[in-house]
């Protein structure tokens, strides 16, 4: 039997601005830090001890798992990180307000664009790759993705990184993004493709998932 816990990073500057931020690299307000900080204790009162934390390349996770880790006194375990576990990316909708494109195209497309599973939203004309991406080759960062192809990138880096460990026994702990955890909850609960709009991941809120040896859910529980 082993533990996953998963936790959508705190409040962005993007979050409060309302902002499409997809795999634009944004700073967590202060609320926001807060929230990684009382998400941390909430994970401590657990007394649950991990072999692993894996989070995205984006900043906002990233430090939302340290101030996680050094809530919990677990900042020497390993820390993986993975563009696969990265935020959808937003395509062409990044950087912009989500009310002013509400505005512009009506409440039933933005919708659409934002919760649906298969809608892939505007997609940009080309990409500048970011450096921090040049290890995993060229065209890693997409012109746009439905939450779909968000989670068939997902899902190698679960197969791969996080399975084989909780089967081996070792709690597993991800922070990461509100969609990329929206697609794992997809295949963890078995919900149903056009259910998927209604599944939503709060800022800060540690979710936790008990297996059994075959990794099937015995228990899930939102601390």
């Amino acid at each position: 039997m082993a533990t996953l816990v998963i936790l959508r990073h705190g409040e962005s500057v993007a979050n409060r601005d309302n902002i499409f931020t997809g795999w634009n690299d944004v700073p967590l307000t202060a609320k926001g830090r807060q929230q990684a900080q009382a998400a941390g204790k909430l994970v401590a009162q657990t007394g649950l001890q991990f072999g692993a934390l894996h989070t995205s390349m984006l900043q906002r996770a990233i430090v939302t798992s340290n101030l996680v880790l050094e809530a919990i006194d677990q900042l020497y375990i390993p820390e993986y990180k993975s563009w696969r576990l990265n935020e959808r990316h937003y395509g062409a909708l990044r950087g912009k307000n989500k009310d002013k494109v509400r505005e512009e195209v009506g409440e039933k497309q933005i919708k659409i664009w934002r919760r649906s599973f298969k809608t892939v939203p505007p997609l940009l004309d080309h990409i500048t790759q970011d450096r921090r991406y040049d290890r995993f080759g060229p065209h890693i960062e997409p012109l746009g993705e439905s939450l779909e192809m968000a989670y068939h990138r997902l899902m190698p880096y679960w197969v791969d990184q996080i399975a084989p460990r909780l089967l081996d026994g070792h709690n597993q702990l991800v922070v990461a993004h509100g969609s990329t955890l929206r697609a794992l909850i997809k295949y963890l609960d078995g919900v149903a493709d056009a259910d998927i709009s209604q599944v939503e991941v709060a800022n800060g809120e540690p979710i936790q998932y008990d297996f059994d040896d075959r990794l099937n859910v015995l228990r899930k529980l939102i601390l």
